[in-house]
């Protein structure tokens, strides 16, 4: 279900994170839908149980997972997209790396048509039909 990078500079409970919420965002986890226990994920990642638990308590924290106490942690509603906050939060980020893409080199052109390509493929191919 994840692929953890080991020798990425990005820190494990954040790799888990980002690969949590595309899951969510995907919708290939549900609404209301139970995740793995801690133990259960650690064993399955051979990582320590302490970085499940600060990647879910992160996830919590941005209102993608809520935990019920004795049974465990589960998909919110997807109302979290629509988030305000976080869609400044991402436009930022997307800011910087479009400018560390452009001093690099890289053409606005081609930035321009991989969101395109990426933009045609989330949304099945229709302006292809």
């Amino acid at each position: 279900m994840f692929e953890l990078d080991m020798r990425s500079r990005k820190p494990i409970y954040e790799q888990l994170v980002d690969k949590m919420k595309e899951l969510i965002m995907h919708e290939v986890l549900k609404p209301d839908e139970q995740l793995p226990s801690v133990r259960t994920l650690a064993t399955q990642l051979t990582i320590n149980p302490n970085t499940i638990q600060k990647a879910y308590r992160e996830l919590e924290i941005q209102g993608f997972i809520y935990s019920i106490k004795g049974k465990g942690s589960f998909v919110s509603l997807n109302n979290q997209t629509k988030d305000i906050e976080k869609i400044a939060s991402v436009m930022k980020e997307l800011e910087k790396l479009i400018l560390e893409a452009l001093y690099l080199g890289i053409q606005a052109g081609e930035m321009i048509d991989l969101i395109h390509a990426l933009d045609s493929g989330k949304k099945g191919g229709d302006s292809n039909d």
